[in-house]
């Protein structure tokens, strides 16, 4: 995972890499208790609570059994049902695992007046800042309307889609936006957008996975499955102008956009429960979950992108699920 941010005030110093070499030890045959994977204070917190949702756009489309944004259908390519929106959940509680807690990196100060999340999703990162800063405006900025109806009274969520014409006032002092760069065709567009309408000093940050698979010690075999289907991914949604890798390139794009002071940090996030240490296993754990229900999401869109059957994809899945739960590689991403 790639988290970048940038701003005024270069208060962060160099580069950091999180987790590089021999950081992730892997677990040996005692380490792994069976009781061990138990609900952290991250994911009690992840909860709605005051206010209400000012938003009368409910519909939706259909397609494949999924779920989609019914508003400028077909813009985003994962589904929007309540599978999606577990699989939203469980990478939030595993950022918030791998960050040791941290929702963001950027030094927005102690008093923020005005945040803003765009690409929201089900919302819980908007209704917890609005917790953590209860003086700031939150706003969460989604093509799906998901998020719960009771919030707190300093959150709203809007329905409108990210790429188009900025209509949500000026003078912010933190854009906030993740894992959303690699499924829409415009994040320098995006990017040059929040710019122009930050306040002078303000900050964005960007937190996206880097869309490869990685591994440190040669255990992922070069036929992989999963690495396949990532690179199918890559292949199939650049026919629809999207850079499904665009994490790994996002200094060289806020560069463009205007930004300054660019400080990026870097993060090995395994997936499996083969790390020794246990918080890296239950980061893995969520993980492993999250990618399953990727690939079920993603599928059914990109197979006949690439002019594969419904047979084909059900095969390729068969044998992509049983090697993510029976595979002995240590796998980063």
């Amino acid at each position: 995972m790639m988290e970048t941010s940038t701003g005024q005030d270069d208060t962060w110093g160099s580069e950091t890499i999180v987790g590089s070499g021999s950081d992730i030890s892997v677990a040996g045959p005692g380490d792994v208790q069976d009781d061990e994977f138990e609900a952290s204070d991250f994911d009690a917190s992840s909860v709605s609570r005051f206010g209400s949702i000012p938003s009368s756009i409910y519909q939706h489309a259909y397609e494949n059994g999924r779920r989609y944004h019914k508003f400028r259908y077909g813009t985003y390519p994962i589904p929007n049902d309540e599978t999606e929106q577990n699989r939203e959940d469980i990478k939030h509680i595993a950022f918030l695992e791998l960050t040791r807690g941290k929702h963001f990196f950027a030094p927005i100060g102690d008093h923020p007046r005005k945040i803003i999340d765009l690409g929201t999703g089900t919302g819980t990162w908007a209704i917890e800042i609005a917790d953590m800063f209860p003086g700031a405006e939150v706003v969460g900025c989604d093509l799906s309307p998901i998020q719960p109806f009771w919030v707190p009274s300093n959150v709203r969520f809007i329905v409108d889609d990210i790429e188009d014409e900025w209509m949500h006032g000026d003078n912010w002092d933190f854009v906030h936006i993740r894992q959303v760069f690699p499924a829409i065709q415009d994040p320098p567009g995006v990017c040059r957008q929040s710019c122009s309408h930050l306040r002078p000093g303000g900050w964005i940050e960007v937190q996206d996975f880097g869309g490869s698979m990685k591994c440190d010690d040669d255990t992922l075999p070069p036929d992989s499955l999963l690495s396949q289907f990532l690179e199918m991914t890559t292949e199939a949604l650049s026919k629809r102008g999207i850079n499904w890798k665009i994490g790994s390139d996002m200094e060289r794009v806020l560069s463009d956009a205007g930004f300054v002071n660019i400080q990026c940090k870097r993060f090995k996030c395994p997936i499996g429960i083969w790390p020794k240490a246990k918080r890296l296993r239950l980061v893995g754990l969520y993980t492993k979950s999250a990618f399953a229900d990727l690939m079920d999401a993603l599928a059914p869109r990109i197979f006949p992108m690439l002019s594969k059957s419904p047979q084909q994809m059900k095969e390729f899945l068969a044998g992509a699920h049983h090697e993510l739960q029976t595979t002995d590689a240590h796998i980063l991403r």
